[in-house]
């Protein structure tokens, strides 16, 4: 069993908004790094797995794990 409760397509909320106001984010990549996706402007950010699981808040929406 992993040891963080977010998986590949959920929805999170960060600590900080992006510049565009939204606080949603979308998670689009897993490995070492982490890529989100802002769901208000589609802006996409890699971040290292140790900064992203200290950024982020909680999970909205689990994401499909069926891929």
């Amino acid at each position: 069993m992993p040891d963080h409760p977010f998986s590949l397509h959920d929805v999170v909320e960060m600590k900080k908004s992006h510049p565009c106001g939204e606080n949603k984010w979308k998670i689009i990549r897993m490995g070492a790094d982490i890529r989100i996706k802002c769901q208000g402007c589609g802006h996409s950010v890699m971040l290292p797995r140790r900064e992203f699981k200290k950024k982020v808040k909680k999970v909205l929406e689990q994401g499909d794990a069926k891929e």
